[in-house]
């Protein structure tokens, strides 16, 4: 049954992709359109995230819009991660002393609404991460029928044990990984490689173990550089060639802080992690004498063409979140836990992360195959 027969009031969808881009968001948009389409529905895109719907900028989807675009990184919509409706930047303060310099914030919700009522959309595809699920639970309490897709490469959201974009990152990661153990091995270095996740270890944790990684640190399990320095120097005795070090951005040392490499007080999530990879390395060379190295992947693990997996993973979800609006289930995020499709109240994960528990089966696996938590 189509949702057109299901609920004949609906006859034009919205989707919008927000927040940081990520592998498969393309494939989402494709799975929920060309859904939508087949059965007379027509499809309208948000550019840019919120920032389109705040702009008024939506323009329709038509098949030609979908035609290889499966496998293309990015988002064909465009997305924006500083803009929530609920408290938008409209201005800055002026500096001291005659202000205290914060960005003017405004919630232009309203405008949103009247937006979406301008192009006739009745129903929202929402793809994002835990803010930008936020802000879709908001348009779902004020009457907008709403359907929430998990998106981030750093698989925290909770209430669904795997998003889309993940696997690709952790794959990127790995692959790196790799090509850092080589020239660490020739040149008999301690690498670091740095990988995203703000402050869950998901991508550290599965790219460190899918590369062999001799110390992985997590945000989880805060440092001892102690057991770092014994690590490298017990391998270097043994006559190992390198030592292979994977940090997540977030993780810091035990009675330390976190390591931020920015503030931008005009996102929702101002924090900008980064800088822990090269403290690291320098440490490692002071402590132990060991040349060390480092590398930060940044943004390349979010980039390019998503793997097969998250291909696949993309298409069943943009197909559930059809099939709930389908069977007028709104106010829901589609989600996987034990392996199967279900689906979660929309406001489950806003405001929470999740993070990686010490009896999580692949931390108990690195640690029996000599893994080093830093712990």
């Amino acid at each position: 049954m189509t949702l057109a027969e299901t609920c004949p009031t609906i006859r034009r969808i919205g989707v919008l992709t927000g927040g940081g881009d990520c592998p498969g968001l393309n494939a989402v948009i494709r799975a929920v359109a060309m859904d939508a389409l087949s059965c007379g529905i027509e499809v309208v895109g948000v550019e840019d995230g919120y920032l389109g719907l705040i702009e008024n900028r939506l323009r329709p989807i038509g098949d030609r819009d979908l035609v290889g675009i499966l496998n293309r990184g990015g988002t064909i919509l465009g997305s924006n991660n500083k803009s929530n409706p609920s408290a938008f930047v409209v201005g800055k303060n002026p500096p001291p002393p005659m202000g205290d310099g914060k960005p003017i914030l405004k919630d232009v919700t309203p405008k949103c609404l009247d937006n979406l009522r301008q192009h006739g959309v009745e129903a929202l595809v929402i793809i994002g991460g835990d803010g930008t699920l936020t802000s879709a639970a908001t348009f779902n309490r004020l009457g907008v029928p709403t359907v929430g897709v998990p998106k981030t490469i750093d698989n925290d959201i909770v209430g669904t044990e795997i998003t889309f974009g993940f696997q690709t990152a952790v794959a990127v990661a790995a692959d790196a990984m790799d090509r850092c153990r080589t020239t660490a091995d020739s040149h008999h270095r301690a690498m670091v490689v740095e990988v995203m996740g703000r402050n869950a270890g998901w991508i550290a944790l599965h790219s460190g173990v899918a590369a062999g990684a001799d110390v992985i640190l997590l945000p989880e399990i805060p440092f001892d550089m102690t057991s770092i320095w014994q690590k490298i120097i017990h391998r270097s005795k043994r006559g190992r060639k390198s030592t292979l070090i994977c940090v997540a951005e977030g993780a810091k040392p035990k009675g330390g802080q976190q390591f931020v490499g920015k503030i931008d007080p005009t996102s929702p999530d101002p924090i900008r992690l980064g800088g822990v990879g090269k403290w690291l390395a320098d440490e490692i060379e002071t402590q132990t004498g060991i040349e060390a190295r480092y590398v930060v992947l940044g943004h390349v693990q979010r980039g390019g063409t998503p793997t097969a997996g998250d291909r696949v993973l993309s298409t069943i979800l943009g197909n559930h979140a059809m099939t709930l609006l389908r069977q007028g289930k709104v106010g829901r995020m589609v989600a996987v836990q034990g392996g199967k499709l279900t689906d979660i109240d929309l406001e489950e994960p806003a405001g929470k992360q999740r993070l990686v528990t010490m009896d999580d089966p692949v931390v108990h696996a690195a640690r029996a195959v000599g893994t080093c938590f830093g712990d």
